[in-house]
């Protein structure tokens, strides 16, 4: 008389379920024979019931273990109540210990069904065990007993649909929710693959790039070579500023794709490694402010003294006041660029002027950012002032920016030097 829930295949708790199954068949067949004559209906009607229940139930565990899945639950459902009520009223109605069988029909139901619906069933299911009470008990049976029997029953059976309503909802809703974190297990697992292969396409993009820049770097080498060694060979045999000029700065270019070199092997910071040596500030000033593109009207020198010495990395010397020479270039119009070399000190201190439009207070703290470019001077990366500032401290000095008395800006560097 009873059935599992539909699942997709058989498994063990369906052999429980046909099992109790055959056992309530076989109850009834034995409670046929120990029921009093007198109360139950004859043994050959009793006993065709109990052989229409035995094959109903064969034909169950057969789909069950043939197909993984029988009828609809509610063609089962009001099978297993129709016999249950039929042996019922065969076996003395009020008085037959059939009547356990139905409270198994409820809970299997619920089972079944996992709606709400099962409180009605049992409902329906005592209503007709009122109606088997009054049509299977002996005459000896007042109506009153068996209304009352009737009443008893369908209290108890909608009792049991509705705690076994309860006790599905409940692991429904702890299934739903071992099911909710399994899915969020998954998705996490998922997102850390996707993470993964993002780093790893990442990472192979990455190394292509630098791959790519070896090669270019490679290829520079061997024309910027030549060129600083025709320069200086012509420098040698005949003495000449301009020629000078070309030299500081075919050296600086020089530098400068070591520095990129170093970079691009050992994927170091954007500075690069320190290469110090004796350099001229005279020189250096002049170098610097003819790679910032300034013609010789608008550039302004002051060495102290005159023909100071020190001992540094000339290539980021050269890139930090051929930037500030640049960006002060930019926003002065036709004025000239005054650059300022001293030694104080352990300091080589360098000021960058310009007679531009100066900044605020509030743009003094914002230009050296990365990316920043104020005014409305077009193609300019806002790069200029973050590399001399990350320059200054890897080289352990300080950057200051003020205003300058009658307009326009001051760049002060502090750089730790040797003689």
């Amino acid at each position: 008389m009873l059935a599992d829930r539909d699942t997709p295949r058989s498994g063990p708790d369906d052999l429980i379920v046909i099992a109790v199954r055959i056992g309530v068949v076989a109850s009834l067949g034995a409670l046929a024979v120990l029921t009093d004559p007198a109360v139950r209906a004859s043994l050959a009607v009793v006993f065709a019931l109990v052989a229409v229940a035995a094959g109903y139930a064969v034909l169950l565990a057969l789909a069950r273990l043939a197909r993984g899945s029988g009828p609809r639950p509610i063609v089962v459902s009001g099978t297993d109540a129709v016999l249950a009520l039929l042996a019922v009223t065969l076996t003395g109605g009020v008085v037959s210990l059939a009547v356990a069988v139905l409270p198994l029909v409820v809970i299997a139901n619920g089972l079944r069904t996992e709606s709400r619906r099962g409180e009605l069933f049992a409902l329906l299911v005592g209503g007709a065990y009122l109606g088997a009470c009054i049509v299977g008990s002996p005459s000896t049976t007042t109506v009153d007993a068996q209304i009352s029997a009737g009443l008893w029953w369908t209290f108890y059976l909608v009792a049991v649909a509705t705690l076994t309503g309860v006790f599905v909802r409940r692991l429904d809703r702890q299934y739903r929710a071992v099911a909710e974190s399994r899915a969020e297990v998954i998705a996490e697992h998922q997102a850390v693959v996707e993470e993964r292969d993002l780093r790893s396409r990442l990472l192979d993009s990455q190394q292509a790039r630098l791959d790519g820049l070896r090669v270019i770097l490679h290829e520079f080498r061997a024309p910027v070579s030549a060129l600083t060694a025709l320069a200086r060979a012509a420098t040698r045999s005949a003495p000449d500023p301009m020629l000078d000029l070309i030299t500081a700065n075919a050296e600086h270019l020089q530098d400068m794709l070591d520095g990129l070199a170093e970079v691009a092997v050992t994927e170091g910071g954007a500075v690069g490694r320190v290469r110090e040596r004796s350099v001229r500030l005279q020189d250096l000033a002049l170098a610097a402010l003819a790679g910032a593109g300034l013609p010789e009207e608008r550039r302004s020198i002051v060495v102290r003294p005159p023909d100071a010495t020190v001992r540094c990395d000339p290539q980021r010397l050269h890139r930090m006041i051929g930037n500030l020479a640049g960006n002060a270039a930019r926003y002065s119009g036709s004025e000239p660029v005054e650059v300022y070399l001293a030694r104080e000190r352990d300091d080589l201190v360098v000021e960058v002027r310009d007679r531009g439009p100066g900044l605020s207070v509030d743009q003094l703290g914002q230009v050296t950012q990365k990316y920043v470019s104020l005014g409305d001077k077009r193609g300019t990366a806002g790069l200029g002032l973050w590399i001399v500032s990350e320059l200054t401290t890897s080289m352990g000095g300080t950057l200051t920016l003020s205003a300058r008395p009658g307009g326009g800006l001051v760049a002060r560097l502090a750089l730790p030097v040797r003689a």
